[in-house]
């Protein structure tokens, strides 16, 4: 059999994104092999890997250090100004051959597209504007508007990206609900990694807070910032527990499984968080281990289980069931 030289491009992206997924995240590897539409499942990978090497290269940190930040600016806007020039030209059906393997991701992306399914693009145009604020935010305070746009900018890309690659044929809510579990998902993201942020010089706390507290972006653990950190937390809170509610009147059960996952995920850090009394840590190792995963598929196991009808809710239930911890 002849293989044509786009038919080995194909499989050479494809075997690529695996394996970028699979480095940078075991689970959302496993989601997108076991829950994603069988017919996009490459593409899935692909939609995922560019971006993480675009993120990679963007917060690289390089020899150089901060004495030279502003080239070391200059060289990342240039990487990203090629990749938007990329997307544009390749959206606008101009498929450049000069692209190195990671850049192909994106030209086989697009080229393998529907274009009378928008949630494809609407990821990679709304991805590219998060990979710009980033690089425009690094090494300087940003607004609390600032902030919450990027968070917006997020929720829409995650979140059309889920519905594109899973269950696409269920019809879904097509209300702002929709983008409250990656909203809070974000939220809890970003307590997370403070510590890593702030070495990498990305502030994830408002201008309007530390000036109004008169601390610094470093001053974690005073108690100013750990208000902050206790509304935000409480922001993630009722997000994720508004995207659950929205993930339930979602008709595919993969679509319902997938998202159930993406915030039990974010959950366990929000419990510690919260455990801690809102002081952050500089590592949550416990999100990687076999004891978090196990409780984590319990947590969305419970959740999809049917619930009892309001005529029957004072039965009690045989054996009685608890939620794990």
């Amino acid at each position: 059999m002849v293989i044509s030289v786009g038919q080995r491009g194909y499989r050479m992206t494809r075997t690529l994104a695996s394996a970028i997924t699979k480095a940078a995240s075991t689970q959302t590897w496993l989601t997108i092999r076991l829950l994603v539409d069988r017919a996009r499942v490459e593409d899935a990978y692909r939609a995922y890997a560019y971006y993480r090497w675009v993120d990679d290269v963007l917060d690289a940190v390089t020899t150089t250090g901060w004495a030279h930040a502003e080239d070391e600016r200059r060289v990342r806007a240039r990487f990203l100004d090629r990749q938007k020039a990329l997307l544009a030209a390749s959206l606008d059906g101009v498929l450049p051959a000069d692209v190195d393997p990671h850049e192909r991701l994106l030209v086989d992306l697009v080229r393998r597209r529907d274009a009378a399914d928008g949630g494809l693009e609407s990821y990679l145009r709304t991805m590219m504007r998060v990979m710009e604020f980033d690089v425009g935010r690094r090494g300087r305070l940003v607004s609390r508007q600032e902030l919450d746009e990027y968070t917006r900018w997020l929720a829409i890309a995650v979140t059309d990206a889920m519905h594109h690659f899973v269950g696409h044929d269920d019809p879904t809510p097509a209300d702002d609900r929709r983008y409250l579990a990656v909203t809070g998902a974000h939220i809890v993201h970003m307590l997370r990694d403070t510590f890593a942020d702030l070495e990498a010089g990305y502030f994830n706390v408002p201008r309007e807070v530390l000036e109004a507290a008169s601390i610094g972006p470093r001053d974690v653990q005073c108690d100013a910032y750990r208000a902050w950190v206790r509304d935000r937390a409480q922001q993630a809170r009722v997000a994720l527990d508004g995207g659950r509610a929205f993930y339930a009147r979602i008709p595919s059960a993969r679509h319902r499984l997938a998202g159930l996952a993406y915030i039990a995920r974010f959950e366990r850090v929000l419990d510690r968080i919260e455990r801690d009394e809102f002081r952050i840590r500089r590592e949550y190792s416990e999100r990687r281990r076999l004891s978090a995963a196990v409780s984590m598929a319990g947590s969305v196991a419970l959740a999809l289980l049917p619930r009892p009808h309001p005529r029957d809710a004072a039965r009690p239930l045989e054996p009685a069931r608890h939620r794990p911890s």
